[in-house]
């Protein structure tokens, strides 16, 4: 039975509503990196006439972006990183081996989610504090606390969603390397981890995207040599004015990392989320 045409009408302008309402933001970003301060602040035209790629060079010149830079991808490979590996052996714990507490064990993982990152600010804000009065191994202000910060983000979905992954995963594999002499941890990462590389490949973009982009955290727990994209952008604004066309090229050039990483991926992240989501 075909759909009635007044529906497929709506459909499509629905569609084509969602699609200009998410193009205009990117337009009006892309535009305004290739004008001069004043076509972009004084008078805004949809249109560039005097197109100029000096905020693609000045950018870099105007605040210390090369170095958040730097900062931001360590940040963001060392949490993705770090999330990925324990993820991997937590997730294959409770996958495939049975001990008690390991249904509670994976609600609590879970329940983390339900609640807003906030409320961990200031907690997690007294810990590094005191660990580096007690130790002197200075958390705040370091590459090392941001990570763990990202880390509590992070792990649990990865945990979560790695569990079902590995659910889907048929025993026998385990089982037969097992029988061939292999230990469980040799088992784990020459036959169940090839089979996984989909959920794998989903958590890693998670992980290195919730770091990539946050704020909050990343404007508290950084000060001048740890101070992240996220924040450094801010930069741009000044007391007298606001750089507008070096924020949106600066904005352009950090966004092209993660979009590359989402066209490489994006195979292995649909085949993650899914098995994950489904079992």
């Amino acid at each position: 039975m075909s759909e009635p045409r007044w529906f497929r009408l709506l459909r499509v302008a629905g569609l084509t509503f969602l699609a200009l309402f998410t193009a205009l933001p990117l337009y009006v970003m892309v535009t305004s990196a290739v004008k001069p301060l004043g076509d972009v602040q004084d008078r805004f035209r949809w249109l560039p006439v005097n197109i100029t790629f000096e905020p693609f060079v000045d950018m870099w010149s105007t605040i210390s972006l090369a170095d958040y830079f730097v900062n931001s991808t360590v940040v963001a490979l060392g949490a993705a990183a770090l999330s990925v590996t324990i993820a991997v052996f937590a997730a294959y714990a409770i996958s495939r081996f049975r001990f008690r507490g390991r249904n509670a064990f994976r609600i609590v993982v879970l329940s983390t989610q339900m609640f807003p990152g906030i409320l961990f600010l200031l907690p997690l804000y007294l810990i590094y504090a005191t660990i580096g009065r007690l130790t002197g191994i200075a958390l705040h202000g370091s590459h090392l606390g941001l990570i763990i910060t990202y880390l509590t983000f992070s792990l649990p979905f990865a945990i979560w969603m790695l569990v079902g992954y590995f659910d889907s995963i048929p025993k026998d594999l385990d089982e037969a390397a097992l029988i061939d002499g292999a230990s469980p941890v040799s088992a784990l990462l020459r036959v169940v981890l090839p089979a996984a590389r989909p959920g794998i490949a989903a958590v890693a973009i998670y992980a290195f995207m919730t770091a990539w982009g946050e704020t909050l955290f990343a404007s508290i727990m950084t000060d001048s040599g740890s101070r992240t994209l996220a924040v450094g952008l801010r930069e741009y604004a000044t007391q007298t004015s606001v750089y507008w066309n070096e924020v949106m090229a600066a904005s352009l050039v950090v966004s092209i990392p993660v979009v590359i990483g989402f066209l490489l991926l994006q195979r292995y992240l649909a085949q993650g989320l899914t098995a994950g989501a489904v079992k």
